[in-house]
């Protein structure tokens, strides 16, 4: 069984960065519509991870979501890294964003992901404060190196149960290809990955994989928007870190890459597999690995 994601974030950060451009706003309106049609027209139920702030200041986003049947789940409240928050902080933005998603949602909300998957080795303390708030799907887990992430030796890259601490979880990590020879462990499954790898590669990946979960983002799906190259500024105010230009030019590329087919191949994917949500998987499989951190 396969699961389909998505965060979901663009306003508040087109917000925050830019303004607030309507134009833009517009244009992730009708990505979004977009997406919610295909998914209704292949019968799909999916997750989509959302922020406190979207909940706060464009509640319709959630509302038009939850309308549709699909799984709400928390994406932090303003999109700050877990690896940069310490645990006061993060504690304090997760009850945020669950408060505000439940409120204008009507659903109890029982699935997170970190943004930019940044629940790591250094800070698993980061899953006793998602238990405290009743999240019991956790799908944060990278389970290899990645900028501003990453959980290098995550000992499975299929859905497992963690225990740490005395709490247990239903983790969903990004599945990987092993590459033959080099030995080396890449992601397929969604954002600038399914953007820049040929859709027939991702398509036998996941025929080969006993469980996928893909994840997407609005931008993703963004045809003629190119992000020009952040100055040094913007780079370390939105990531938080040294903006050198290697830096600034791989994000670059990265945001950039492969848009302009990205929406034909997810609703070649949407066709050619079936997906469920993070939540309705969690209540039809019992049987998980279990995996003490």
């Amino acid at each position: 069984m396969n699961i389909i994601s998505f965060d979901i974030e663009e306003w508040y950060i087109e917000k925050v960065q830019h303004g607030g451009r309507s134009h833009m706003y517009a244009k992730y309106e009708k990505i979004l519509n977009n997406i919610l049609e295909s998914l209704d027209e292949n019968k799909l139920t999916a997750t989509f991870f959302c922020l406190g702030k979207i909940a706060e200041e464009f509640p319709h986003i959630i509302k038009l979501i939850a309308s549709k049947g699909h799984e709400i789940g928390s994406h932090s409240n303003a999109h700050d890294w877990v690896n940069k928050l310490n645990i006061k902080q993060f504690r304090e933005d997760t009850y945020r964003a669950i408060n505000a998603l439940q409120d204008i949602s009507g659903q109890k909300i029982l699935s997170f992901r970190a943004p930019a998957f940044s629940i790591t080795e250094a800070n698993k303390w980061a899953f006793e404060i998602l238990a405290e708030n009743g999240i019991v799907n956790d799908a944060s887990i990278f389970p290899t190196t990645r900028d501003f992430g990453g959980y290098r030796g995550f000992p499975s890259d299929t859905p497992c149960k963690i225990k740490y601490n005395g709490i247990t979880l239903n983790e969903f990590p990004i599945p990987l290809y092993k590459i033959p020879i080099v030995n080396k462990n890449i992601p397929f499954s969604g954002g600038g990955y399914f953007r820049l790898l040929p859709y027939s590669f991702v398509k036998n990946c996941i025929k080969r994989s006993e469980h996928s979960i893909c994840y997407f983002h609005i931008e993703d799906f963004l045809k003629n928007d190119t992000h020009k190259l952040m100055t040094r500024q913007e780079y370390e105010d939105y990531f938080k870190e040294t903006g050198t230009l290697i830096k600034r030019i791989s994000r670059h590329f990265k945001s950039n890459v492969g848009r302009g087919n990205s929406f034909n191949n997810f609703q070649k994917l949407l066709k050619d597999f079936h997906f469920t949500s993070i939540n309705k998987f969690s209540l039809e499989n019992k049987e998980w690995q279990l995996i003490e951190l």
